[in-house]
């Protein structure tokens, strides 16, 4: 397995479970690229953009684990045709509505629907108490692509926060491989 993970607004350092994630697939020998994307706490989208594509084309993973603005990103990417070929798992946690109305990560939004998402398997995993997207806007979403939806009771936004340091669940569904 080669894994990609990507962070959202602020990043993903200990103790979220996207580097918990890391180090556990990490210690059965998967291999696993992490970036921090440049200025987290003050994300552009061109930029992003720009450096997530130089890690699809040179890391060429097989699985996509995003959480938060990672997931509008990987929309845009798909969006305008950039991703350079589909993955076989793309895990969308978190994720934020199209809508969203927030100064500093402003050009990110709005975020169009793409026609499609570059990836074989996708499951998309939300919160039923999440600030950021509502569960409507997220059965929207899986509708729209026919894809699996996650709804976590009282998870909140899926981050540190909200007590996701450990989460043995994703582990195991990123180890479920077909």
């Amino acid at each position: 397995m080669k894994l990609l993970l990507l962070h959202g607004w602020g990043g993903s350092d200990w103790p979220h479970w996207q580097a918990w994630l890391a180090s556990e697939v990490a210690k059965d020998y998967g291999t696993v690229s992490f970036p921090l994307i440049q200025h987290p706490h003050y994300p552009r989208l061109n930029r992003w953009r720009k450096e997530v594509l130089h890690h699809l084309e040179d890391f060429r993973p097989d699985t996509v684990v995003c959480h938060s603005l990672a997931n509008t990103l990987w929309f845009h990417l798909a969006h305008r045709e950039e991703i350079p070929y589909p993955v076989e798992r793309l895990f969308l946690v978190a994720m934020p509505s199209l809508n969203t109305r927030l100064e500093t990560i402003s050009t990110f939004y709005p975020c169009p629907l793409p026609e499609q998402l570059y990836a074989k398997e996708i499951q998309l995993i939300v919160s039923d108490n999440d600030p950021y997207i509502t569960v409507e806007e997220a059965e929207q979403i899986a509708e729209h692509y026919a894809i699996p939806l996650t709804v976590l009771p009282g998870a909140g936004h899926i981050n540190a926060e909200s007590g996701y340091g450990e989460w043995a669940w994703i582990l195991e569904q990123i180890k479920n491989e077909e």
